[in-house]
């Protein structure tokens, strides 16, 4: 597979430079803690239905009642539609396909991350499995955001803390002109948002396809980090790895880690971001350095060195 050499980039929305870095983020119980702790009985059918499809068998033991209690809310509110198959599983997290739900119900619940335009195809969903999560490498990237000061040690806090973060960051990506999957809603440990996929799965990463254009594809993505920084974001894991190529445009994946630039690791994250990138392109032949890439993602007018 190969990109066709043309990677554009998107719009910009007017922004109020750094902004809510400040504004805390609530992770107090939620409506799914609820509806686990009622279990009526339109909740216990659809968590038994649930348990027993073919794509849920294997991690189900993992997933507590409030985590089905989040997916029967996401389906109440016209989030989802119908679960497909699984995308990716990982130790702290499974991304599954679904069909995505009634745009006006997304609409009228007033998590949409989007336009509410109608939707016929499919969504993600990312389920952070809170019995399994290592949430002691989440706190590396929460403690120090003022975004989730005094979360505490509580598994569960840091878990629906690290699941809002990342649909905070994705906002915020959006509106800075990153191309990143678009944020849809969020429930307790529970993310639906765009899919990035073609007729045949997932988008391939740049670590998976021959660039027939590195030189424009580095610009691209060098822009894109310009962008996240002056948006007061550093992504924090940046390589090719979490880079895809889907229809003619770069797209950022996996912005949960992002942190704000105001914390205290941020300078050492974008250093490893700028030293993972320059590498990459440094080997598809393009000339560019760690020290270069950093002196133009951290500078005012964005400009480039030459």
């Amino acid at each position: 597979m190969s990109d066709d050499g043309d990677f554009g980039l998107v719009d910009t929305e007017e922004a109020d430079g750094v902004g809510d870095e400040w504004e805390s983020i609530d992770v107090s119980d939620t409506e799914a803690d609820e509806i686990a702790r009622t279990r009526d009985r339109e909740f216990s059918e659809f968590r038994k239905r649930i348990k027993n499809t073919e794509q849920f068998k294997v991690t189900a033991s993992v997933f507590d009642d409030a985590t089905y209690g989040a997916l029967y809310k996401l389906v109440q509110d016209g989030h989802i539609d119908a679960f497909g198959g699984p995308i990716s599983t990982g130790k702290e997290a499974n991304v599954y396909t679904a069909l995505a739900g009634d745009s006006e119900a997304r609409s009228a619940s007033g998590q949409s991350g989007g336009d509410g335009a109608p939707r016929d195809e499919e969504v993600a969903v990312k389920i952070y499995r809170i019995n399994a999560s290592d949430f002691r490498d989440m706190r590396g990237y929460l403690d120090g955001d003022p975004r989730f000061e005094g979360i505490g040690s509580d598994k569960k806090k840091v878990v629906t803390a690290w699941v809002r973060k990342e649909f905070a960051n994705l906002q915020r990506a959006r509106k800075a002109g990153v191309r990143v999957p678009e944020p849809i809603a969020v429930q307790r440990n529970v993310l639906v948002m765009e899919y990035i996929a073609t007729e045949d799965g997932r988008a391939k990463r740049l670590n998976e396809v021959h660039i027939e254009n590195p030189e424009t594809a580095f610009e691209v993505v060098r822009e894109y980090m310009r962008r996240l920084y002056d948006a007061g974001l550093v992504h924090g894991d940046l390589s090719e790895y979490n880079i895809v190529f889907h229809e003619g445009q770069l797209v950022v994946i996996d912005l949960g880690q992002a942190v704000t630039v105001h914390h205290g690791n941020a300078r050492d994250y974008l250093e490893r971001d700028c030293e993972n990138v320059a590498n990459f392109f440094a080997r598809q032949g393009v000339d560019v350095t760690a020290e270069d890439l950093l002196a133009t993602v951290t500078r005012a007018d964005g400009a480039a060195d030459g």
